[in-house]
């Protein structure tokens, strides 16, 4: 069995409460997840915790945490690692996992070059980022959300030149997790389609209220920001409300218009059995298939007759391979399976049989 230390986010608490953080949900349940398989996982963050760990250690104030975020929401505090809080909060995390650690445990981060000081206080043990759906990685052992992700990241990394990306052997792809619990799939539907996440424009909510304004039909829009006119707008809502909003929706749009990493809320929607409207690109390609659970779109055109299609989608098809995919369980095994191959990094690493 394997022992874990894992680094949260220090302007979140790992507790329901900031399950609108998509990486704290992240880091809850993969605490869940390994946990699950019998390691051992010492879980670093604020003050308050509701993952399941063998330790809680409490290494954020929580004044300190809520003078970080201010009257922002959490999901909008600042990732500049210069500052005082991220050096102190790194510090602390790094000073009690040093306290703790044995030869081959893993330390696992969220954070990315935000989270590189305590790496860089721990350099006899392996740090992995364990989750990388941002650019500013630093790890030799990353596990990205999405083969796009990783593509994209290898060659951001080349300077510009694309033909110099080379791969690395002791990365991996495994995909965004969720608990199917918090997802349900509904008998009820109403007449409505769904856009959650981010109000900003590369997020591409401009599209869904185009489209459902084109049809007549009504929008429900959930996230951060400024929503759009016409709209029927429920601000911010954790997992609980988004499964219910999902689960009775048409479908759900997600519009990305960036190459999106991951995209919690397409899994989610798609666990509910909800059809989902996306882009062409990212991690689209490797999760939607057009017809089956979803559509991806290139035209306005062709986000209209999507919407006019979702409809005839198989709704008990679309949750089974969701959450076959992107359950805890499934997901749970991709990751001991990888840890079990830097494992072998202690010994024959590449040439292990």
């Amino acid at each position: 069995l394997m022992r874990f230390h894992v680094a949260a986010l220090p302007h979140t608490n790992t507790t329901n409460e900031f399950l609108a953080c998509a990486y704290t949900a992240k880091v809850i349940n993969f605490c869940r997840m390994m946990m699950a398989r019998g390691h051992t996982v010492y879980l670093y963050g604020g003050e308050s915790n509701d993952a399941p760990c063998t330790e809680f250690i409490s290494c954020v104030p929580e004044s300190q945490r809520a003078a970080h975020v201010g009257a922002a929401h959490f999901t909008a505090a600042s990732f500049d690692y210069s500052l005082p809080f991220w050096r102190a909060a790194n510090w602390h995390m790094a000073h009690q996992i040093r306290v703790r650690a044995q030869p081959q445990d893993f330390v696992c981060v969220i954070g990315g070059l935000a989270q590189k000081a305590i790496a860089d206080e721990l350099p006899d043990l392996m740090t992995v980022e364990f989750g990388v759906g941002y650019g500013g990685t630093f790890s030799k052992y990353r596990v990205f959300e999405s083969y796009a992700w990783m593509h994209t990241v290898y060659g951001a990394q080349t300077g510009g030149d694309p033909h110099r990306a080379d791969g690395n052997w002791w990365d991996t792809v495994i995909p965004g997790y969720l608990d199917p619990a918090l997802f349900p799939s509904s008998e009820e539907r109403d007449d409505y389609f769904l856009f959650v996440g981010r109000l900003i424009d590369r997020k591409g909510y401009g599209i869904a209220a185009e489209v459902a304004q084109a049809l007549d039909t009504r929008l429900v829009v959930a996230g951060q920001g400024t929503p759009p006119a016409g709209c029927d707008y429920r601000g911010v809502v954790g997992p609980e409300e988004r499964g219910r909003l999902m689960s009775r929706a048409r479908a759900v749009f997600v519009p990305t218009l960036y190459l999106e990493p991951f995209g919690n809320v397409h899994a989610e929607a798609m666990a509910c059995g909800t059809p989902v409207i996306t882009t062409d690109w990212g991690v689209f390609t490797e999760t939607v298939e057009d017809g089956v659970n979803g559509f991806r779109c290139r035209t306005f055109g062709e986000f209209l007759n999507a919407a006019k299609s979702v409809d005839g989608l198989d709704r008990d098809v679309i949750r089974r391979r969701a959450i076959a995919r992107f359950g805890l369980e499934p997901v749970s095994r991709q990751y001991e399976a990888y840890f079990e191959r830097l494992l072998t990094l202690w010994d024959r690493g590449w040439y292990a049989a």
